[in-house]
């Protein structure tokens, strides 16, 4: 999650507990061809009004509508007649004062920019075949294999083959090449293997002027504006409500039929704007948490942090999850800045999707940016991971155990020449779970095991944050080659992907990509964040090996153990020293076709000889992987900076 320049407000004071909570009713607009019902929940407001526009922006409202109030705040208008496709907005009147127009925080489609919500028969915008639309099964999150894109930066290189550059069709299209003809796109996420893609904050945002799509603009969208409708800059005409709908669910459908998953970061920690919010349209303050003077707490280094401990932000951040899951048929969520949120909110969301489809799953950041109100013992953190049993949190202990803190550009890891790292990599091998091998006290940062089971490790070395894996390598070891600085990564990655964990990867990490050395370029133009196709072409053998990689985690169960208890009889470490670690995975572990795997990592610039005392037939040994390989039973020699894999059947 990156920080956004959002301005500080004044201070709102609530005596916010007092407040009726109505949670069991439904404050979604609900329409049918003979009416249409409008709600609208604020318990302070004097008046609500509904007004009615032909368009999306610009003119005059020709209707408006008083709202009629009832008991816990709710305010509520049955309108008779086909209202499908009026555009509308609620206002609400406090202190003799009308508020600024408002979609409403529970629009389920918007016009331009997402200034006015309108009245939609979702049901009209399901491409063929959405009844029987399926995601992959998933009986524990460790069988995934996540790849973190950004919709835009997928399809806009000049190069890419793909006709919708930057749109949600652009990745439903298949048989696109680029140079060489490499595949792109689509076809590319299937050639490398993975399970699911990741999609960052794909809702509307407030970053992107959508009538202004012929000017370069960039950012990463985690500046929330309406949770439940799709980004429309990312739409052929973000101008008609349904089309952005209609391309999202056609976007998940192209990827549910190439048997992938679709998961969706969202940002509900914080909102892009504060005072004129269109939670704080609706009931002043309440959706926030507060400081003691009355001020915003700014727990997301954002302006503003969201108070999912309240009764209707819950319900709230449940419910849209929910909507997501059911409407657009998402697999899993991650969470921005999960920390922020309490730890009861954070259940309620996984009991809630798991009774929608039982294999979606949540995981998320578990720190914050800032300080927050919510004690530490509320809070979604890592260490609170034990509270949150079906919830999965990255593991920045591996992170930067691989390659070097992402706060220090010169910090080194493991793979970069780091000394006294093993501990570290040992914690993310297992899952960061209970292992009586690991030495905590010797662990980067978290000095105890804070994962129930293995699969509540997120297991990485890069993301859309700070630098691409390649870029962080090439700052923090200039001096060396860049074959040497390719040796490091590559290990890296076969590090993360023979881990316990789940395995995460961030688009173009497989292609060695770079950002050209920013830190932090959630707003910088394509030139930077693209996805460069030339790059498949220069760096063929890394995608390769990539692609190897997850092929061999995807063949070896023992890779993916069910439980804390499997990793602990099945795997073993055998050898623990400085730039190496080698550990054995035995007695067909979760039900694996080889009865035994030796892992072994050298990230020392040389061969490390190693003594063998049975046979083994090798696998993975450097850049080269074996369907049947050579048998060896006395010593194996393990090139510098890389992994090898033995076996025995």
């Amino acid at each position: 999650m990156l920080s956004l320049s959002c301005a500080v407000s004044k201070p709102i004071i609530g005596n916010y507990e007092t407040y009726p909570t109505p949670t069991n009713e439904s404050l979604w607009t609900e329409y049918t061809p003979a009416a249409t019902r409008f709600k609208l929940w604020s318990p302070i407001a004097e008046e609500v009004q509904v007004h009615f526009y032909k368009e999306g922006n610009g003119g005059s409202s020709f209707a408006s509508h008083p709202l009629k109030k009832s008991a816990m705040g709710l305010w509520a208008l049955n309108l008779q007649g086909d209202h499908k496709g009026t555009y509308y907005t609620f206002q609400v009147r406090m202190n003799g004062q009308w508020l600024e127009e408002t979609p409403g925080i529970y629009a389920q489609a918007v016009g331009v920019n997402g200034e006015r919500a309108m009245v939609i028969d979702l049901a009209n915008t399901n491409p063929n075949g959405w009844a029987v639309d399926r995601g992959p099964t998933l009986n524990l999150p460790n069988e995934a294999i996540i790849y973190e894109l950004h919709i835009r930066d997928m399809s806009i290189h000049p190069e890419s083959g793909i006709t919708h550059k930057g749109k949600y069709l652009g990745l439903a299209e298949t048989g696109t090449k680029g140079p060489n003809k490499v595949s792109t796109g689509l076809d590319h996420i299937k050639e490398l293997g993975i399970t699911h893609v990741h999609l960052l904050p794909a809702f509307d945002h407030y970053s992107i002027n959508e009538t202004k799509l012929d000017s370069a603009q960039f950012n990463w969208g985690y500046d929330p504006k309406n949770y439940n409708v799709p980004e429309g800059s990312y739409s052929t005409n973000p101008y008609k409500a349904e089309v952005r709908i209609k391309e999202f669910k056609q976007m998940v459908k192209a990827f549910h039929d190439e048997g992938l998953g679709v998961i969706l970061d969202v940002v509900y920690n914080h909102t892009g704007i504060t005072e004129n919010s269109n939670f704080n349209l609706e009931v002043p303050g309440y959706y926030y948490r507060h400081r003691e003077d009355g001020s915003y707490s700014d727990a997301a280094a954002c302006g503003n942090e969201t108070a999912s401990e309240r009764a209707m932000m819950r319900k709230f951040i449940v419910e849209s999850v929910v909507y997501w899951a059911k409407e657009y048929h998402i697999d899993g969520f991650r969470f921005d800045l999960m920390g922020i949120h309490d730890v009861t909110t954070m259940n309620e969301v996984v009991k809630a999707l798991k009774e929608v489809n039982p294999h979606i799953f949540v995981y998320g950041e578990g720190w914050t940016a800032g300080d927050s109100p919510l004690p530490m013992e509320e809070r979604g953190v890592k260490i609170n991971i034990p509270k949150m049993p079906q919830i999965t949190a990255f593991s920045d202990d591996l992170r930067d155990g691989l390659k070097g803190s992402v706060f220090e550009d010169l910090s080194t890891g493991f793979v970069s020449g780091a000394e006294n790292m093993e501990s570290s990599i040992q914690f993310g091998l297992v899952g960061c779970i209970e292992h009586p091998a690991i030495d905590y006290s010797n662990v980067n940062y978290s000095k105890a095991p804070w994962a129930l089971e293995p699969w509540q490790s997120i297991n990485y070395v890069s993301c859309h944050d700070n630098h691409t894996l390649y870029d962080k390598l090439a700052i923090s070891r200039p001096g060396k080659s860049e074959a040497e600085r390719q040796q490091m990564d590559l290990l890296a990655m076969a590090v993360v992907m023979t881990s316990q964990g789940v395995a995460f990867l961030h688009a173009g990490g497989e292609l060695l990509r770079t950002k050209q050395g920013s830190h932090n370029s959630y707003n910088l133009p394509d030139s930077i964040n693209q996805i460069d196709w030339n790059w498949k072409v220069q760096h063929a053998e890394v995608f390769e090996y990539y692609k190897n990689l997850i092929t061999l985690r995807k063949a070896h169960p023992a890779f993916y153990m069910k439980s804390a208890e499997d990793v602990r009889k099945h795997l073993v470490f055998e050898a623990v020293e400085d730039g190496f670690i080698s550990y054995r995975l035995n007695d067909r572990a979760n039900g694996d076709a080889w009865k035994t795997i030796l892992v072994l990592f050298n990230a020392g610039p040389g061969p490390m000889p190693y003594l063998l005392q049975e046979k083994w037939k090798v696998a993975v040994m450097g850049t080269q992987f074996y369907k049947d390989g050579a048998t060896i039973e006395t010593q194996v020699e393990v090139p510098g900076r890389s992994m090898t894999v033995l076996y025995q059947e």
